[in-house]
């Protein structure tokens, strides 16, 4: 086995970046490169049967590189940070015995974060689940009668933090955020601000990809035509016929949320089109401003290197700098 998986800190890399950015043809170059595995960091293509919405890789794009956290959730079931960092850590654990380096893949930052910083949640954690609780129910109820906007604004009282980075129509974690301030008298952000400082246990390399924001608004509205050509209104059907209803944690990504409305006649399906590019828009650029707060990133600027090559070789210099590879 390399010296380097005797080492006290194991060797992880992280590939992330927006949307769109074009993370799934250099991540299988790259685990091609090193000898890796890949892990999703993806909340969404965590789930069967949602392949188009998510922009799941196909089978034969792996091109016989092994991908773990795809394809292993129910829609059904719902699907945290928690459940992420402990599934994450199983994956790790495999990769490592195989003397392979673990390349974790996705934009969602915050699973990502909770892995490399091995972030706790034994704090709050114990509070989310238990619907029956009054304040849940308190919380829910306002909700319902009033809205996600006013609920959010609630948020920005105790946590402006939180407050700014929560979307307000990610109720659940609106909800857990008030919920962790009555619970514990100060604010979740101030906890996970303190989670971040913490040392990674790893040897690790966080690359993010970047190029020009009108190139990829530009591939973002391309990919979702693609998505409409490939059947995401009957990929949604499908998912509605199996029993997701519009409140589940699956039925709240980009690609679903929008076309359920159309599919009961709320709005008209070039209306839908409309507004899942605006929001994916939005989406591309809170990532950016995610990965922009984080510690020790490395940018991988595309407009620079414009090719595949050339992307990878930036990679992979890195990588020796910083003994993930020889």
């Amino acid at each position: 086995m390399d010296d380097t998986f005797n080492t006290i800190k194991k060797p992880l890399i992280i590939l992330t970046g927006p949307t769109a950015a074009g993370k799934t043809d250099i991540s299988i170059n790259l685990a091609k490169a090193v000898n890796g595995e890949i892990i999703s960091a993806d909340s969404m293509q965590v789930y069967k049967y949602m392949d188009i919405g998510t922009a799941k890789i196909k089978p034969d794009e792996m091109k016989g590189i092994p991908h773990h956290l795809i394809d292993v959730i129910e829609p059904t079931e719902d699907f945290n940070v928690f459940l992420f960092q402990k599934m994450a850590k199983e994956a790790l654990n495999k990769i490592y015995k195989k003397g392979k380096i673990p390349i974790i893949v996705g934009g969602t930052g915050f699973y990502i974060q909770s892995l490399l910083y091995d972030i706790e949640f034994d704090e709050y954690d114990h509070i989310i689940p238990i619907d029956s609780t009054r304040y849940r129910r308190e919380l829910t109820d306002y909700y319902d009668k009033h809205g996600a906007e006013k609920l959010h604004e609630m948020l920005r009282d105790v946590d402006p933090d939180s407050y700014e980075s929560i979307h307000q129509n990610n109720v659940k974690r609106v909800i857990r955020a008030l919920e962790f301030y009555r619970e514990n008298g100060y604010p979740i952000s101030e906890h996970n601000k303190a989670q971040r400082e913490k040392k990674s246990p790893y040897n690790f390399t966080y690359f993010v990809l970047n190029q020009d924001r009108s190139i990829l608004y530009d591939r973002i509205e391309k990919r979702i035509d693609i998505m409409i050509n490939e059947g995401l209104v009957k990929e949604v059907k499908g998912l509605l016929e199996r029993g997701c209803t519009p409140d589940m944690v699956s039925m709240q990504g980009l690609g679903y949320k929008e076309i359920i409305p159309y599919l009961n006649g709320e709005y008209s399906l070039e209306d839908a089109i409309y507004i899942l590019k605006r929001d994916t828009r939005h989406f591309a650029k809170r990532q950016l401003t995610w990965f922009r707060r984080e510690r020790d990133v490395i940018w991988v600027d595309k407009d620079n290197l414009d090719t595949m090559n050339a992307q990878l070789e930036f990679l992979l210099t890195k990588l020796r700098e910083y003994n993930i590879v020889v």
